[in-house]
């Protein structure tokens, strides 16, 4: 009997396996009761995964909690949990405890915590101490408060007064630059803090205005030395959360960025050294620094380390140095929102920053009102391959931006490596001829090279293809001549070995045109309700019912009518987002500025199945996919250059009703119940009449590649000298363009190579009348938008095939 009881409960167990969906498990999300509810920290110790979560502008404590993982995953709340805006993290070896947020945990996994009252502040980063090491951590805040704590005794010494702590005591403030603190690091004698951000309104609005900071202090200074004026994120060594073990000599790094491109910087030896990146994706611009979770370099048991940054999966030689630079390779884009990440039971797990009730400065027409949800984020766990397969890899960054330069003076050097497509665009504001020279680091070492010489003209852009032939580790440029207004814009991208099709995980989303279908509206629901409420509706628009989604992913119909009038009213669909001409798709954005887009599926100008669909939401915290005529789009807030730097996605030509974000999942409405579809990610109701799609916003890469057709002129009257709406041409594969005219007439073709209005003489096509002009543009050749002017009123042709 003993023996068979036995037997039933381990079965039980096994029956007990939680639901997951592309590495989400519904039933670890975290909530608080605040705007956001962020991963700051996710760190192994003790045979447990520890984890700490964060609300915006806490500095004495919030809903927040620090959360205790087991092996079998189930989610332990601790009762020590004081909340708070933390994201600070370290393993102190010498007394081998954790210290993560404001807590002390043991190998016995006893928790201390240490009050708001004895250290306020919003905890960013914690350091070795520089003169005590084993018996001292420090901790920092985001408004450059510095404490330094006892490891037994826990008692706080403040050091540096965070600006916001109130007191008559006078006590130093650090009197830095910029604030929105990331990053603390000790390391050759010196602490080196990092932040990110501006006050003002400028800096909420614009991109471009000087912003950010890094800084070292090296423990006995009255004041605190400005090492360089950008924003800074990460800071750390080849010691990873422990610190670095050869304190006086091992390498400290720092990754930041401008509106230029990304900033990585090396202290060695005693000097600073900068390099530069490209970005993968804009959404972590804003010069207020509040768009970037606590990008890391972390390992993760490979020879390389990660680095999150900017929307890229990067690798991170562990032993670099300016002697010894090579190594860094960008391996996929991706489309989350992660704060912090490890290596734990053979996946890396992810913490992210899903759903927030706060909209903070993302609010947008295409939008709509949707009322707020609760503030929720999850875990993420991917195989360790899956880092080298998510989005297709894009680079775009400068080292000249609509600047003057100095004549042999040599920029920063520029990432040259790992990417299959290389293009640079260069430009200048002069009146004569200017020659650039390249320079390439071919090992690494430091040492440089002549690699070419490029002549670039007056009034017209100069694109250089690379060739195999021209390799190395990173490039540099310098101008013969002094110019004004000068631009050199790197664009990178990989090989996109997508299919123009979905991948099989998308399985019964409606095609447009099918009636098999249920659409609807969808949100994650406030209040401490912790589900997701769905309107479903028929393709004529006939209510098919309330259903609500819970943390086991269970579709159950209610019956309650207040709620379904609710849920329709507060996630009202926008209607008339987009236009259609015989030329492309139409957005006119919240400044009254049209852009185009390429077309899809014809069905999507009338609406698709629906008569209308939800074109614009937020899908991570501060992130908004825009879904337009059959393709998903990354769009950046506005702030951090809005639509000005959109990105496709993957073109799905699928009747998408309605999508969402919900327990760290991506949600979608627009799905058949028709049980012969098999999908693991359909879930339909309990009463068979309506159904959902669910899984990871990273799964959408696989829905194809990015491809269409349009441009911003179809056999359109045009003026002479009014140029063309803008139209997209970044990241998309095999671009090809096709003119045509009813008069003879010349075209100028110009392109913003940096999506800031950055916008430069391409060629001049003459046309005849009737006689078409056709080019496929370079495999390395990318710009951000294109546009066109006659110089003669005609009837034009101007149209772009993305394939």
């Amino acid at each position: 009997m003993r023996i068979l009881t036995t037997l039933i409960a381990s079965m039980a167990v096994v029956a007990a396996e939680p639901v997951k969906l592309s590495g989400i498990y519904p039933h670890l999300t975290m909530f608080n009761n605040e705007g956001e509810c962020g991963t700051g920290a996710v760190v192994p110790f003790a045979d447990r995964l520890w984890v700490a979560t964060y609300a915006p502008h806490q500095p004495t404590g919030s809903s927040d909690k620090l959360y205790e993982i087991t092996p079998d995953l189930q989610q332990i709340i601790r009762p020590e949990s004081i909340g708070g805006t933390p994201a600070n993290r370290m393993i102190h070896k010498e007394s081998n405890q954790l210290f993560i947020s404001s807590y002390a945990i043991d190998a016995n996994r006893n928790v201390r915590t240490i009050p708001f009252s004895k250290m306020f502040g919003r905890m960013t980063g914690n350091a070795r101490h520089l003169t005590d090491p084993a018996g001292k951590i420090y901790y920092a805040t985001m408004e450059e408060g510095i404490y330094e704590v006892d490891v037994k005794t826990l008692e706080v010494t403040e050091l540096w007064r965070d600006e916001k702590k109130k007191g008559t005591d006078t006590v130093r403030k650090a009197d830095l630059p910029g604030y929105h603190g990331k990053g603390l690091y000790s390391g050759q004698g010196k602490l080196i803090y990092a932040n990110n951000g501006e006050y003002g309104s400028a800096a909420q609005s614009r991109p471009d205005v000087p912003s950010g900071a890094l800084a070292e202090w090296d423990g006995k200074a009255d004041k605190w030395t400005l090492i360089r004026r950008n924003q800074f994120t990460e800071v750390t060594g080849p010691g990873g959360i422990t610190g670095n073990a050869d304190a006086a000599n091992d390498p400290v790094w720092t990754v930041g960025w401008d509106y230029r491109s990304l900033i990585l910087m090396c202290l060695y030896e005693g000097k600073w050294t900068s390099y530069r990146l490209p970005k993968g994706s804009h959404s972590y611009d804003g010069a207020h620094g509040w768009n970037t979770e606590w990008p890391r370099i972390r390992e993760i048991d490979e020879d390389n380390f990660l680095m999150t940054m900017h929307g890229t999966f990067w690798k991170f030689p562990k032993t670099f140095t300016p002697k010894n630079s090579a190594g860094i390779v960008p391996r996929s884009n991706y489309l989350k929102v992660i704060g912090d990440f490890v290596k734990w039971k053979d996946q890396i797990v992810f913490g992210c920053d899903d759903t927030a009730n706060a909209e903070f400065l993302n609010s947008r027409k295409a939008k709509g009102k949707i009322a707020a949800p609760q503030s929720q984020s999850n875990l993420w766990f991917v195989e360790p391959s899956t880092l080298d397969k998510i989005g297709p890899v894009i680079g775009r960054g400068a080292v000249w931006a609509k600047e003057d330069v100095a004549a042999d003076v040599a920029s920063d050097p520029f990432l040259f490596s790992g990417y299959d497509h290389r293009g640079l665009h260069l430009s200048h504001g002069g009146s004569a001829d200017v020659v650039v020279e390249l320079e390439v680091d071919k090992k690494g070492d430091g040492t440089w090279s002549p690699l070419v010489k490029l002549t670039v003209p007056a009034g017209k852009e100069l694109f250089h293809s690379f060739t195999a032939d021209e390799s190395g580790v990173w490039v540099r440029l310098k101008s013969s001549a002094a110019i004004k207004n000068a631009n050199a814009v790197f664009t990178y991208r990989n090989k996109d070995a997508r299919a123009d099709k979905n991948d099989d995980l998308f399985t019964g989303i409606a095609k447009p045109g099918e009636k098999l279908v249920t659409g609807g509206q969808l949100r994650a629901r406030a209040g401490g309700l912790k589900d997701l409420a769905f309107a479903a509706v028929a393709p004529d628009g006939t209510d098919i019912g309330f259903y609500l989604l819970d943390d086991k992913l269970k579709l159950v119909r209610s019956d309650n009518a207040a709620e379904y009038t609710k849920q329709k009213e507060t996630t009202a669909i926008p209607k008339n987002v987009l236009s259609f001409d015989e030329a492309s798709v139409i957005f006119t954005d919240d400044d009254g500025k049209r852009w185009r887009l390429p077309k899809g599926d014809a069905a999507f100008e009338n609406g698709g199945t629906f008569g209308n669909y939800r074109v614009a939401r937020e899908v991570a915290t501060e992130r908004d996919l825009f879904n337009a005529a059959g393709t998903f789009y990354e769009l950046p807030a506005r702030n951090a250059g809005g639509f000005s730097r959109v990105r496709p996605v993957a073109t799905h030509n699928l009747m998408v009703h309605d999508f969402c974000s919900y327990r760290g999942l991506f949600v979608a409405s627009g799905v058949s119940p028709d049980e012969s579809l098999k999908s693991e990610h359909i879930i339909r109701s309990d009463d068979g009449k309506a159904a959902v799609w669910a899984g990871a916003v990273d799964d959408l890469w696989k829905l194809g590649k990015p491809r269409g057709e349009g441009g911003p002129w179809l056999n359109t009257p045009v003026k002479a000298g009014e140029a063309s709406d803008p139209y997209l041409m970044t990241a998309y594969d095999k671009k090809s363009l096709n003119l045509g005219a009813s008069s003879d007439v010349t075209v100028t073709i110009e392109v913003d190579i940096a999506g800031d209005g950055s916008w430069v003489t391409y060629s001049k096509v003459p046309l005849k009348a009737g006689v078409n002009f056709a080019e496929a543009f370079p495999d390395a050749f990318s710009a951000y938008w294109i546009r066109f002017t006659s110089d003669k009123d005609a009837k034009v042709s101007a149209q772009l095939s993305y394939h």
